[in-house]
């Protein structure tokens, strides 16, 4: 192979290598359209304002092993599902709070757009997730 062919080959895998290492650093969404975006310090008013306030954990199990917001349901978006989302919220008017590991992870995204896709309507997505619910010393159960 000559070297010129060499070093584009080059060029295009660190090229594509480098985008995908920095793809998956991108931050999240500003707003999930259907979607009512929330702060670590709106939760505690939520919990105020419906007894029927269901938290929804998207991480996996690894990372839900530091610890979660209390009350919280395990239910990872990789591992979500029409039944398992519906097992944990039946009524799809339920006020239902989506987090998982802060602004660089899709997983609550992913998961607030299967809920609004299943015709549930007060979805909360809780972009800062557990880094900001940390960050700002809330309370944690492990």
């Amino acid at each position: 192979m000559s070297m010129f062919f060499s070093s584009v080959l080059a060029f295009l895998v660190f090229s594509f290598s480098s985008s995908i290492v920095f793809a998956s650093a991108a931050d999240t969404p500003d707003n999930i359209p259907g979607t009512t975006k929330v702060t670590a310090e709106d939760i505690p008013a939520l919990y105020e304002k419906y007894d029927n306030l269901v938290i929804i954990d998207a991480r996996i199990e690894k990372d839900r092993s530091g610890g979660h917001i209390e009350g919280a349901i395990s239910l990872p978006d990789v591992d979500t599902t029409e039944a398992t989302f519906k097992k944990a919220v039946p009524d799809k008017m339920t006020p239902v709070v989506i987090y998982c590991n802060g602004v660089k992870c899709g997983r609550s995204v992913k998961s607030a757009k299967m809920a609004l896709g299943w015709g549930y309507k007060n979805i909360y997505w809780f972009r800062g997730g557990w880094e900001e619910w940390t960050q700002k010393g809330m309370p944690i159960v492990k």
